[in-house]
């Protein structure tokens, strides 16, 4: 008997050895190389899991159940899509970490990766810094304070738990009348191509030496970015959203290709596709260019994602033929599609495809792959909850500070006085009585446009925390000054107040995507009277809000000055700096401004050139802090 306690004792050990063996799981496992832990993983997974993968919710259709039973792989944040209104950081957190755990209860634990558009700053977000859209930034011309606003974007994302955002928009906008050319740098590539350092600034910096083309990001106080729209959305007939781009091969690699290289170059995580369309076969089945083209030519290693149905637009009209949607779509290359809502049509159809060979299983592979590979290489499987030691991060002091410095250098200089002998800026602090003017003057809504805290902007000063032009015109005259406001004064009212000056601001209303595409590209009533009652009574600086240029030929000779200020964001003193020269003008135009729309399209480089103000145009001004 004694003999055999021994033996006991060694089967024992070998059988606890072999459970430890079982336990220990190589994936989970933060030492082993990338690709081993996806092997290991993708080695244990079911259809069901994989294709769980592939799938991507809205939040209010998401909940801990649903992630468990559907395996879902991600979860996104529409536009304006908030856990509550005026929610708080920490109501956002819970709200990412109530969906995380439901899938970290699942059988292999994958979590899912949540996605916003974090555009201009994390804009759907209660007092987060709201920051100049990208046709602004692209008239600094200065690509490392893109960088800083990339890392401070970053870090108000993190601060409500978020690890991913569908940012940057590195579309060429070759035609005003689009509606979404403020969300494009510049119509000229090479402009956008330098405006991707965002890329580093929201992942962080690759380590020297790696492979290009892999996913990186650097921590968790870093998020997964995205190139979008692949490939030709800022080239439609006529700017029309989503429609379709007519162009040879040579136009569309040497203008719309280029900063997608530059991105991936920088290690961009993922790309998203457009919904327009090339030369008639839309990018969501145009297997040529993204798996040709992004995988295997520009040798993208990232995940590629679908648009909000943007495989059910394939078909006209949308969602007419889903499974053929479906085929067509992951056949093209596509990794994640962004559902949103019917989830289980989309899985159910998927599984379906794939048990019948219609979709072969290394193309499965191939998009779960590339998913876990963001999803490992972000450090997702080691952190995975979000915590709150980030949350007074959002709408810092420090990242408001920032984006006053990108509106001051985004503002470009148009006109100053009928002659540079006789400027009207910078306006003097001292005056005795001043007139600020126009519907966008004390209205923080008009100055931040669409994609702020709704999918479509709104009106009005209770959306968010930030200054209008308004409070900072009185924050910067000297206290003697009297600052007085009328939104649309008539000229009798103007001529007989005696004010020294004038400000006049006026625009666009806030608008996103298809809502702004323009075919006329005037700016609504009564911004057009106002410029005329108020320039035509008083020595006038007109300030322009506004997404893109618009017609301006009919008033230049009314006005003393312009000032083309964009859609700033929330920190409006950045105007007032420059205005009142505590800072000079340096903006330069990163779009040709037109004279008539039947001009359009007309970008720099064009045969027939002949502009308002060309491309790169931009007058100056000295700082002149004591005036």
């Amino acid at each position: 008997m004694a003999s055999r306690i021994p033996i006991l004792l060694t089967g024992l050990l070998l059988l606890l050895c072999c459970l430890a063996e079982a336990e220990y799981m190589k994936y989970k496992d933060s030492k082993q190389p990338l690709n081993v832990r996806i092997k290991d993983l993708m080695s244990r997974m079911t259809l069901e899991e994989k294709v769980g993968q592939m799938t991507q919710i809205d939040r209010t259709v998401a909940s801990a159940e649903v992630m468990k039973k559907y395996f879902i792989g991600s979860i996104l944040s529409g536009g304006g899509s908030v856990p509550a209104p005026k929610a708080s950081v920490e109501t956002w957190i819970d709200m990412v970490n109530d969906f995380q755990n439901g899938s970290l209860s699942t059988r292999l634990g994958i979590p899912m990766i949540y996605g916003i558009d974090a555009v201009h700053g994390h804009n759907n977000v209660y007092k987060a810094t709201i920051f100049p859209h990208n046709v602004g930034l692209g008239a600094t011309r200065d690509p490392e304070l893109v960088k800083r606003i990339g890392a401070a974007t970053a870090l108000e994302v993190r601060a409500t738990g978020i690890p991913y955002v569908f940012a940057p928009c590195i579309a060429v906008c070759r035609d005003p009348r689009w509606g979404r050319c403020y969300e494009s740098y510049s119509e000229d590539h090479k402009i956008v191509q330098a405006m991707t350092e965002i890329v580093p600034g929201l992942q962080g910096d690759i380590p020297a030496g790696s492979r290009k083309g892999v996913p990186f990001v650097s921590g968790k106080t870093k998020v997964a970015a995205c190139a979008k729209h692949y490939l030709g959305d800022g080239g439609t007939t006529e700017g029309i959203n989503e429609d379709n781009t007519v162009l040879d091969r040579h136009g569309l690699l040497s203008i719309h290709v280029p900063a997608y290289y530059n991105s991936i170059i920088k290690g961009v995580s993922t790309v998203m596709v457009s919904y327009s369309s090339w030369d008639g076969i839309k990018m969501h089945a145009n297997r040529d260019l993204v798996t040709g083209f992004l995988k295997n030519t520009l040798r993208f290693q990232g995940f590629v994602i679908s648009d909000w149905e943007g495989i059910d637009r394939i078909t006209t009209p949308s969602h007419a033929n889903y499974s053929y949607s479906i085929e067509t779509g992951i056949k093209a290359g596509i990794d994640m599609i962004m559902v949103p809502m019917n989830y289980t049509e989309f899985i159910d159809g998927l599984t379906s495809q794939v048990k019948k060979n219609t979709i072969p299983m290394s193309r499965i592979d191939d998009a779960v792959k590339r998913i876990l590979r963001v999803k490992f290489g972000m450090g997702l499987f080691e952190d995975p909850l979000a915590d709150k030691s980030l949350v007074d991060q959002l709408g810092s002091q420090e990242h408001r500070e920032l984006a006053r410095e990108a509106v001051r250098k985004s503002l470009v200089l148009l006109k100053n006085g009928e002659s540079a002998d006789e400027p009207l800026l910078p306006l003097p602090k001292k005056s005795s009585k001043i007139l600020v003017a126009g519907s966008h003057a004390d209205n923080l809504g008009y100055q931040c446009g669409g994609w702020t805290i709704e999918w479509q902007g709104l009106g009005g000063n209770n959306l968010t925390t930030g200054t209008t032009v308004l409070t900072a015109i009185k924050n910067t005259v000297d206290p003697q000054t009297e600052v007085v406001y009328e939104e649309n004064p008539d000229s009798n009212y103007v001529k007989s107040n005696n004010f020294s000056y004038a400000i006049v601001v006026v625009g666009e209303h806030p608008y996103a995507e298809t809502f702004g595409d323009s075919l006329n590209l005037t700016i609504p009533e009564p911004g057009p009277s106002t410029i005329y009652n108020v320039c035509g009574a008083v020595k006038c600086a007109v300030v322009l809000i506004s997404g893109r240029p618009v017609v301006m030929q009919p008033y230049i000779p009314l006005m003393d000055a312009l000032v083309a200020a964009w859609l700033p964001g929330s920190e409006g003193q950045g105007v007032a700096d420059v205005l009142f020269g505590d800072y000079g003008f340096t903006g330069k135009l990163s779009r040709t401004w037109f004279k008539t729309v039947d001009q359009l399209p007309m970008n720099v480089g064009d045969i027939h050139y002949d502009p308002l103000f060309p491309f790169g145009f931009g007058l100056t001004t000295r700082p002149f802090p004591n005036n």
